[in-house]
């Protein structure tokens, strides 16, 4: 009895040292939970990171959209204001009518450059144009406006912007901004045509402040209205 719980306990204790030794074995390893965890964050690849925008792009491209916008604006405003004369031509019921013609003439020196133009006939806009590169004011004359109106009354409304031009002694004119307002009363009668020269010029002489130098002043002429059909080859 004694031999067999002795053989026993020596195959227990024979067991277990087998099952230690093989635990310690070299080919024996624990799962890495710890290095498994970590390896996921690890994948994920860093963002690329954004180029910025230089000053000099961002400017440009600025531009761009405000000419853009400036031009869809125009577009919008003369369309508005010709449909708004249209129809009150309509709803006044006037067969001959009357027809504004409205041209701007540019008489500034060189010290000023026109940059910025603004017109509107009774309170509605008819003509926005801006060329901050000077374009306008190369234009000795344009047209603002030419179509049927309403006989009587009208006022014209007309703002002007320049910015300041010069070299040498007179360079520092090119940061100072000047801006003209001014209104005008334009008669129309029936069955006649009515044009209007607004001129942007300089008054006053050499010992008048540059503030005060840029001034309009309208010239109106009013001509009988020709009609298409009384029109021919001699009247061209």
């Amino acid at each position: 009895m004694r031999r067999t719980v002795a053989l026993s306990v020596a195959l227990l204790c024979i067991g277990a040292g087998s099952a230690i030794v093989a635990a310690q074995a070299p080919g024996a390893q624990a799962p890495d939970t710890q290095h498994e965890a970590s390896a996921a964050p690890e994948a994920a690849a860093p963002a690329a990171p954004t180029k910025p925008i230089d000053a000099g792009t961002y400017a440009v491209r600025l531009r761009d959209l405000e000419q853009r916008i400036n031009e869809l604006k125009e577009q919008i405003f003369r369309s508005k204001a010709r449909l708004s004369l249209l129809a009150e031509t309509v709803l006044e019921g006037v067969v001959g009518g009357g027809q504004a013609v409205i041209l701007h003439e540019n008489r500034m020196s060189q010290s000023y450059k026109l940059v910025r133009v603004v017109y509107a006939l009774d309170g509605a806009p008819i003509f926005t144009k801006a060329d901050e590169e000077g374009g306008l004011g190369e234009q000795q004359e344009f047209e603002v406006y030419n179509g049927s109106i309403v006989p009587g009354e009208h006022t014209l409304t007309v703002n002007l912007e320049y910015r300041g031009h010069g070299y040498g002694v007179f360079a520092y004119l090119k940061g100072y901004r000047f801006k003209v307002r001014s209104t005008y009363p334009v008669a129309v009668p029936e069955g006649r045509v009515s044009t209007v020269h607004v001129v942007g010029y300089e008054k006053g002489g050499p010992t008048t402040p540059l503030e005060e130098r840029p001034a309009i002043r309208y010239i109106e002429r009013v001509e009988r209205q020709v009609r298409p059909e009384a029109s021919g080859e001699g009247d061209r």
